[in-house]
């Protein structure tokens, strides 16, 4: 059992903003969130282990997300967005929920029920639905998609209320169908909304969450914050060492082409490396794909998602997620191997990776 103080939040976050891979929220939204909870309450992370000691492991656990796309100029969450999209889910769980998971790590997502837990008196759970940034909710549903006859219970806030846009919704349906309603609830909202879904079993948990990735993420954050008196490049070796994975090129941002179509942030990146070389990046929210380019003749693919692709700042080896892009912006490209990496049951249905293919129009499955 860790108690979470104020040290351990901003190494959470930096940790969690290297594996959202592009995705997952922003450094400062997430830092600002983390520190807030600390204020309100205690904030407990628990390994699930302990959770099945105290309460059994038909003990339900919550999962707190967001869903939407970073980059939508008119996203507008609250901290109490957050805590009534649980209260919400929790009145309207058939069984009582004893603890939160969140859905991913990155940068905001590695936090996410921090603030609920502070206000709820519940333990954070070390036990995320996926140990890496991922687009769309059916990936970090823990295989419920696959569950015939699976109800799933979904609730989703957000939204300005100053330009008539807040938004709450509660949903009970096929996961296939209730993720697709949370995502035009954000369209609706402005492009973000606070998600609380799924109050399932320990023991499914178990079986098919990534045990132990909030701690990878604290650990990561940790080295990366080691390094930070030497300088950028010594932030983003620490972040490569760390996580097994390699810094394939550095150079500047040349190309960037990006929309928010559906509720994500899609589109390429070109990045001008030493030597005229060109690496390209696609991206569905998170990187899904680095290829180098050559002068002639077909690309070269060195990374291709769940692998996890990372854009490092050059300037303070922070990650740079996919709706922060700016042409000039000096970068290192971090690949990491998904064998890395903890990933959870929804890294392995092969109709979801397909969703990204279609997404970013390269080949996923079989580069």
């Amino acid at each position: 059992m860790m108690r979470l103080d104020e040290a351990t939040a901003r190494a959470a976050v930096m940790g969690g903003a290297v594996l959202g891979g592009g995705g997952g929220g922003y450094i400062q939204d997430g830092l600002e969130r983390a520190l807030l909870a600390l204020k309100l309450g205690k904030v407990e992370l628990w390994t699930l282990d302990e959770f099945v000691q105290a309460y059994g492991e038909d003990a339900r656990l919550l999962t707190c997300s967001a869903v939407g796309a970073p980059a939508a100029a008119e996203r507008h969450v609250t901290p109490l967005d957050y805590i009534k999209a649980a209260q919400l889910a929790i009145e309207r769980s058939q069984e009582p929920v004893r603890g939160l998971i969140t859905n991913e790590n990155g940068a905001g997502t590695t936090v996410n029920g921090w603030l609920q837990a502070a206000v709820l008196g519940l333990p954070v759970v070390d036990a995320p639905c996926n140990g890496r940034a991922h687009p769309t909710g059916k990936m970090g549903a823990m295989g419920l998609h696959a569950l015939a006859g699976y109800t799933s219970l979904q609730v989703a806030v957000g939204g300005n209320p100053d330009q008539g846009r807040h938004v709450r919704l509660v949903v009970e349906a096929p996961l296939i169908h209730a993720a697709q309603l949370v995502r035009q609830a954000a369209v609706e909202a402005g492009g973000l909304v606070a998600v609380a879904r799924d109050p399932v079993p320990a023991a499914y948990v178990d079986q098919h969450a990534a045990k132990g990735a909030i701690r990878q993420a604290i650990e990561l954050g940790r080295a990366m914050m080691a390094a930070e008196a030497a300088g950028g490049r010594a932030v983003q070796e620490a972040a490569a060492k760390y996580l097994g994975g390699d810094l394939l090129a550095r150079g500047a941002v040349e190309i960037v082409s990006l929309e928010t179509r559906g509720g994500y942030d899609v589109g390429r990146l070109v990045v001008r490396c030493d030597g005229d070389r060109r690496m390209e990046l696609t991206f569905w929210n998170e990187y899904m794909t680095a290829d180098w380019l050559p002068s002639n003749g077909p690309a070269q693919r060195l990374a291709t998602f769940p692998d996890l692709i990372a854009l490092l700042s050059e300037d303070t080896g922070l990650p740079v997620a996919s709706a922060e892009l700016e042409v000039g912006l000096p970068v290192a490209v971090l690949a990491v191997p998904r064998q890395r990496l903890i990933l959870g049951a929804g890294m392995r249905f092969p109709e979801l990776i397909q969703e990204a293919e279609a997404a970013v129009g390269r080949p996923l499955l079989n580069p």
